[in-house]
């Protein structure tokens, strides 16, 4: 298990009361989200927020970081794509065991929030952990493997997709197929599109994102 090199910003260490992982997308870092703490901090009061680099250099180039290899982007086999996501989800979990240990919290109190590769990660980690997390916001994302959720799930947080209708990157379409998916294993899903949003984030997709994170984290 590889450990991932992070950023933190909001209540001291041990202080917190609640914590607030950002995962990024595919080429980027964490910082690129990490910035977010600065706009959700003043609404919620004693959160910690954290914010890791992916474990691998990206592959098709540019100055950041992959969970793991998209063939049909930078050429790898899928047998590399496969490898690196596994690779991954143990050391995101690791990740996220040490953290809630550092921070004196229990799973109940943490969020994940995912942009991009960093929203396939977390829908991806949260439902196969032991405990729930208090939720998670996937953006501008996609459920992989949604034919084995039902089956692997071990537990059933509350999930809030959100995506651009004009997103050229991952297809608007599918956050409907992530929708159905989690709604037939019985997750409790939410949604909101962002109109006239291509692949980013939109002020109104923060907003319902804010209060999802407001009503989980009371």
């Amino acid at each position: 298990m590889r450990e991932l090199r992070f950023g933190r910003k909001g209540m001291a260490q041990g202080k917190a009361t609640s914590l607030v992982v950002f995962l990024h997308g595919y080429g980027a870092d964490g910082a690129d989200l990490l910035g977010l703490a600065d706009v959700l901090a003043p609404h919620l009061p004693g959160a910690a927020f954290v914010a890791p680099d992916a474990p691998e250099r990206c592959v098709g180039g540019g100055f950041g970081y992959q969970w793991f290899p998209i063939p049909w982007l930078d050429g790898s086999p899928q047998a590399a794509a496969d490898a690196g996501l596994a690779a991954s989800v143990k050391d995101l979990n690791g990740f996220l065991d040490a953290r809630l240990t550092d921070e004196r919290l229990t799973p109940d109190r943490m969020v994940l929030i995912g942009f991009s590769q960093g929203a396939m990660m977390s829908l991806h980690v949260a439902p196969r952990r032991d405990a729930a997390v208090a939720g998670v916001v996937a953006i501008s994302g996609r459920l992989l493997r949604p034919e084995a959720l039902a089956t692997e799930a071990q537990v059933k947080p509350p999930v809030l997709l959100i995506h651009g209708d004009q997103d050229p990157v991952v297809p608007f379409t599918d956050m409907a197929k992530a929708g159905d998916a989690l709604v037939a294993a019985g997750f409790p899903t939410y949604g909101h599109v962002m109109q006239g949003t291509g692949h980013g984030i939109a002020p109104d997709g923060l907003g319902v994102a804010l209060q999802f994170l407001k009503e989980r984290l009371a």
